[in-house]
């Protein structure tokens, strides 16, 4: 089977993930996202960039709030074991 990449333009990427332009820039200048070159445009990786955000909690949190996270469900966790904010105290 042929698949084909997803690409996203550097504002596709910023808007989609809640973030600024500079931000996206900024991790393909660190070589954080896998991108290429077309037209003298850059073409990133959309499988690169989820993964980037998921492994930077700033952006992670941005994400969440700004960006396609808030309606992802299956992303917010709701496991306490796992969960990052402490447990609530038993109701009585």
């Amino acid at each position: 089977m042929d698949t084909q990449d997803l690409r996203l333009s550097v504002s596709q990427a910023a808007k989609l993930f809640g973030v600024s332009d500079r931000t996206i820039r900024r991790a393909l200048a660190l070589k954080q996202i896998r991108y290429i070159v077309v037209r003298n445009r850059y073409q990133l990786n959309f499988e690169s960039v989820l993964n980037w955000s998921q492994y930077n909690p700033q952006v992670a949190k941005k994400r969440d709030a700004k960006g396609l996270g808030q309606w992802v469900e299956k992303w917010k966790i709701k496991n306490p074991k796992f969960a990052p904010r402490p447990p609530e105290p038993p109701k009585v």
